[in-house]
């Protein structure tokens, strides 16, 4: 179920909240049990068969976490616990997206004739880095007692589970837990309807408006130098505005039942540096990272060396972990040796004075956004040899004679490229404030708020009109 689809806005989301509210009324715990329910029957829409695989996750993690918090156990076999409850999850994240990827390279090494075809249960990649981030802070003696239903929910909560963001268990069970999130609140509702409307506008207006454009460099046919250009630049914000859209939705929808969700999206396109993009860009993701693989790897605290080294296998198996396929192993590997550029020029370059800030901060952006679409080629081709073929042409310039079409392509760019680099973002607009639990307070402010209102609800009106109803966001592949 998608959320910019009908059946989902008018008919699952208002008998989500009803049911939830409702049963707020009386048990606490009731309204738990069916939000959970709601979000397994969320699932189930497209992803029926994997819903036995889901409760099994969350069955074998519970209990594996259960271990870790309430049994006294040498450090030894705490160790051990932890250990087969990540390598679970992993062998199981590792079938589901890994199998025929490791098939198809040992028959293109060794001919061995290996057929596997497995289908992917969507959002396995999230539901399962969340539990890891569980199972080691439960480990680390780091989580409360939770209760079944709660950490059920935690996983299942349907606003993150196809897509993102990763949620942290100490962030949201005892949101889950507060009885005051069961009560339906005017301000919470009005303000994620808002956000909701302006992530249903980037998705259906936006990202799917721009789509099209993206053949261009990624079709059947070898593309132009302009083609190219203009075609990559196009699913950099095709990109862009899908994943903004979808994380606005996520977060809009969330705060319906009284429920913050961490912000994944912060304007990336705005930084200055690759570690700012990736400290804007999935945001939750480079959180994951750096916590519970890059410092459990060493960090920087052996050497600027090992640093280096441990940002690229950060990098890499972050790259993996998008898709089961070499072109995701580029990007990664591609971002690592931005990142450690960067860290070194940091160290190791020279200062600039204030007479040249301006000017040097001016070309750290436009090398950082043209860095992040070099890198985007090779996230969005279909092989190695059509990146590198697309990356070809854009590095040859040539006698430039656009079509009516690609001029309009070149304009729509350019105006996403404003949008993107000027406008505020939507938690900028809202207010929204994830760690002190605000939103919507700047704009209770305004003098003009009732036609702000006004205009969200045409807004949301305009997007409910351009959806698509195949228009996958494009992290449901991850």
């Amino acid at each position: 179920m998608l959320f910019n689809s009908y059946p989902f806005i008018f008919l699952f989301l208002p008998v989500a909240l009803i049911g939830y509210f409702v049963l707020g009324r009386f048990s606490n715990l009731a309204s738990v049990v069916w939000l959970a329910l709601a979000s397994l029957a969320f699932y189930s829409v497209s992803n029926w068969q994997f819903v036995a695989l889901l409760l099994g996750s969350i069955a074998f993690n519970y209990l594996i976490g259960f271990l870790l918090i309430t049994s006294p156990m040498r450090n030894r076999l705490r160790f051990a616990v932890l250990t087969l409850g990540v390598a679970g999850d992993l062998l199981v994240l590792g079938y589901f997206k890994y199998a025929s990827f490791l098939a198809a390279n040992l028959n293109a090494l060794f001919s061995a004739g290996l057929t596997v075809n497995v289908l992917l249960p969507v959002g396995i990649s999230f539901y399962t880095f969340t539990q890891i981030a569980f199972l080691v802070d439960a480990y680390r003696g780091k989580v409360a007692g939770y209760r079944l239903p709660h950490y059920a929910l935690f996983v299942t909560y349907f606003p993150h589970l196809i897509a993102g963001p990763i949620l942290h268990h100490k962030d949201m069970i005892p949101q889950f837990e507060r009885a005051e999130s069961k009560r339906p609140n005017a301000h919470l509702i009005l303000c994620g309807l808002i956000i909701f409307a302006i992530g249903l506008f980037k998705k259906t207006c936006l990202a799917d408006g721009i789509q099209p454009f993206v053949a261009l460099a990624f079709g059947p046919a070898m593309p132009s130098f302009a083609q190219a250009w203009i075609g990559a630049l196009a699913y950099t914000f095709q990109l862009y505005f899908d994943f903004s859209g979808y994380s606005d939705m996520a977060i809009g929808i969330s705060l319906m039942f009284g429920v913050f969700l961490p912000l994944n999206f912060n304007s990336p396109y705005k930084a200055a540096s690759i570690v700012d993009f990736w400290r804007r860009w999935h945001m939750t993701l480079s959180q994951f990272l750096r916590d519970y693989l890059y410092i459990p790897l060493g960090g920087n605290r052996r050497g600027p060396a090992l640093r280096y080294v441990n940002l690229m296998i950060t990098m890499a198996l972050g790259g993996l972990w998008h898709g089961a396929s070499w072109t995701f192993v580029a990007w990664g590997v591609l971002h690592g040796m931005y990142l450690c550029v960067n860290h070194g020029w940091s160290n190791y370059g020279p200062s600039i004075g204030p007479r040249y800030a301006p000017a040097a901060n001016l070309a750290a952006f436009v090398l950082t956004f043209l860095a992040v679409v070099v890198a985007w080629v090779f996230f969005r081709a279909d092989s190695m040899a059509s990146a590198i073929s697309i990356l070809s042409k854009m590095a040859s310039p040539a006698h430039i004679d656009l079509s009516y079409r690609e001029m309009l392509a070149a304009a729509m760019v350019a105006g996403y490229a404003l949008l993107a680099w000027f406008a505020p973002n939507t938690q900028e607009i809202m207010g929204y404030d994830h760690h002190n639990r605000t939103v919507g307070e700047a704009v209770s402010a305004w003098p003009q708020r009732r036609s702000f209102i006004y205009a969200s609800a045409a807004l949301l009106a305009f997007a409910i009109l351009g959806i698509q109803q195949h228009s996958e966001f494009i992290y449901f592949r991850f």
